[in-house]
C-alpha cells in the first residue's frame, strides 16, 4: 500500500513539474526577458523539494540568474533557443526533476539503507560490436560477440529506478548496431534520460526524427581534433561523418556533446581554440574529456599524454570554463576534475559500468568482476566484493588529482583484484591485473610528485555531502606508494 501510494505521489509530482516546464517554455518563447521566468523556475523546484537543496547554493543560482551578464546564464539561453521543444521538455523533465531532484533523494537515502553505493548514473554495452578499430581501443577488436538482450536493458533501467537512477549512459561497441532496441527502450523508459556515446556513423535524418518524437536521448560523438589527428587513430574518414552528425542533429534540435580522448599525439589539437569553437558552432554545447587509459593487451602506453601535458591539460579546461573565454561550451575533464566530485565515481558512488557480457565492472576503464545482470540484480551488484571494496576505500587518494585506482594508485586495484576475488573480463584477451598496472606505474609516480604540488598550492572546500563510508585513514599501501612518489 505504501508503495502504491508513493508511485501516486511521484506521478502526481512529475504532472505538476510537466506542466511549470510547459508554462516555462511558452513564456520564453513569448518575451526575451526571461530573468523573471528562470527566478519562477529556481523558486517552484524549491518549493517541492525544501529538503534536498542547500540554500546557499540556490541563492548562488539566483544571483546568476540576475546577473544580465553571466555568461552561463547566457549559455543556457542559447541552448533553450536551438534545441526542439520537445526535447527541451523531456531533458528537463528526465535529467531535471526525475535525476537532480527527485533521484538525487532517492539515492542517498538508499545509500543508508543498503549500506552500499547506489550511483546517479549506469553505463551499459547494447553490444560489443563495433563499425570502427580505432588505434589502441579495446572495443573495435572484439566483433560482434556478445550483446545485452532488450531484456538485459529493459532489466537494468527497471531495477535502477527502483533505486533512484534515472540517467543511463551507453557505449559499446558502437551503441547504434542496435538501434531498434535503443529506441524501444527509449520509448518503454521514457521517463528516463538516455545519453549515447556515438562514433556517428549510424545518424540519419530518419533516426534524428524518431530522437525528437522520443524527447529523451542525447548525444556524446566522439572526436578527436583535425581530420588528421581525428583520423589518424579513428580511420579515414571518420572526422567527415562525425561533421554529417553534428549538422543533423542541429538541424533536429537535438542536443548533443563530444566524447575526447586526449593522448599525447593529440592533446594540443583537441584543446585548440579554434577547434573548440569549430564544434561549438556545430552545436555541440558540452564534451567530456578522457585520459587515454593503457587497457588491454593491444593498449598503446605510448599514447598516454605526458606529464607536462597533463598539467598543462588541467589549466587548459580551467580556462575554457572560466569567465576570460567566450566559448559556447561547457568541457568536463574525467581524470582531473575529481575535485568536483570527491576523487573516483566508479564503483557505483557515482556510476558503474555493464558490459555487453552483462558482467558489472566498477569503471568502463576497470575490466574486473564478481557478478553479472544474468545473475544477479542491480542491488547485488552492487553488494558484491569488489564494489564492496570501492565503496570501502574511496576516496583513493586524499589528492583528487589522482583519483583512480587504475592510473594514479595502481597499487590499490591490484590489491582490490586480489581480495575480492574478481576475474578479468576483457572480451578481447585475457590481461592480468598486474600486466595492467604494470602499464601505469611509472606514470602514476610520476604524475604523483606534479600533482601534490599543484594540490598543495590551492585551496580546497570539502562539499556537505561527499558519500564516503566515513572518515577513513589513509590506506597503507597508499600511504608507502605515497611516500615513493614524495622522494622520487
Amino acid at each position: 500500500m505504501a508503495g502504491a501510494l508513493e508511485n501516486i505521489s511521484h506521478a502526481a509530482q512529475r504532472q505538476a513539474f510537466s506542466i511549470l516546464i510547459d508554462q516555462f517554455l511558452k513564456k520564453l518563447g513569448k518575451t526575451t526577458d526571461r530573468q523573471a521566468t528562470y527566478l519562477k523556475l529556481v523558486d517552484e523546484a524549491e518549493k517541492f523539494f525544501a529538503d534536498g537543496f542547500d540554500k546557499k547554493n540556490m541563492d548562488a543560482v539566483r544571483k546568476a540568474i540576475k546577473d544580465p551578464d553571466n555568461r552561463w546564464i547566457k549559455f543556457i539561453n542559447k541552448v533553450v533557443d536551438e534545441t526542439d521543444p520537445h526535447v527541451a521538455k523531456m531533458t528537463m523533465l528526465n535529467l531535471g526533476y526525475e535525476a537532480f531532484f527527485r533521484g538525487t533523494k532517492t539515492i542517498r537515502a538508499n545509500r543508508k539503507k543498503y549500506g552500499c553505493n547506489i550511483p546517479w548514473l549506469i553505463l551499459f554495452d547494447p553490444t560489443s560490436a563495433c563499425n570502427m578499430h580505432c588505434q589502441g581501443c579495446w572495443s573495435g577488436t572484439y566483433g560482434a560477440k556478445h550483446n545485452l538482450s532488450f531484456e538485459d536493458m529493459d532489466k537494468i533501467v527497471t531495477q535502477g529506478k527502483e533505486l533512484g537512477v534515472y540517467l543511463y549512459m551507453l557505449t559499446g561497441g558502437e551503441p547504434l548496431v542496435r538501434k531498434k532496441d535503443i529506441l524501444k527502450l527509449a520509448r518503454k523508459h521514457n521517463d528516463v534520460e538516455f545519453s549515447i556515446f556515438d562514433n556517428s556513423t549510424l545518424i540519419d535524418d530518419e533516426f534524428c526524427k524518431e530522437v525528437v518524437s522520443l524527447g529523451n536521448i542525447t548525444f556524446q560523438l566522439s572526436i578527436e581534433g583535425t581530420p588528421d589527428t581525428n583520423d589518424a587513430r579513428r580511420g579515414q574518414g571518420h572526422y567527415e561523418a562525425v561533421m554529417k552528425a553534428m549538422n543533423l542533429l542541429k538541424k533536429y534540435g537535438i542536443i548533443f556533446g563530444t566524447s575526447i580522448c586526449y593522448t599525447r599525439a593529440n592533446i594540443e589539437a583537441v584543446t585548440d581554440e579554434k577547434f573548440l569553437r569549430m564544434i561549438a558552432d556545430k552545436g555541440a554545447r558540452f564534451g567530456f574529456f578522457f585520459h587515454y587509459m593503457p587497457v588491454g593487451n593491444n593498449a598503446v602506453p605510448e599514447l598516454m599524454p605526458t606529464v607536462e601535458q597533463r598539467r598543462k591539460m588541467i589549466d587548459k579546461i580551467r580556462y575554457i570554463r572560466s569567465d576570460k573565454c567566450d566559448i559556447g561550451f561547457f568541457p568536463m575533464d574525467f581524470q582531473n576534475d575529481g575535485e568536483a566530485v570527491g576523487g573516483c565515481i566508479a564503483g557505483g558512488r557515482n556510476y558503474f559500468h555493464i558490459n555487453a557480457s552483462g558482467d558489472a565492472e566498477p569503471c568502463v576503464f576497470i575490466h574486473f568482476s564478481n557478478t553479472n545482470i544474468h545473475d544477479n540484480s542491480i542491488l547485488e551488484m552492487l553488494q558484491s566484493p569488489l564494489f564492496m571494496a570501492y565503496h570501502e576505500g574511496q576516496p583513493f587518494n586524499r589528492n583528487h588529482l589522482r583519483p583512480c585506482p587504475m592510473l594514479e594508485n595502481p597499487q590499490l586495484l591490484r590489491q582490490m583484484v586480489a581480495e575480492t576475488g574478481a576475474h578479468q573480463t576483457n572480451e578481447e584477451s585475457e590481461e592480468s591485473v598486474e600486466h595492467l598496472c604494470a602499464k601505469c606505474d611509472d606514470y602514476a609516480r610520476e604524475w604523483g610528485v606534479v600533482a601534490d604540488k599543484i594540490w598543495d598550492s590551492q585551496i580546497h572546500h570539502r562539499p556537505s555531502y561527499e558519500n564516503y563510508t566515513s572518515e577513513k585513514r589513509l590506506h597503507p599501501e597508499l600511504a608507502a606508494f605515497e611516500h615513493s612518489t614524495k622522494g622520487a
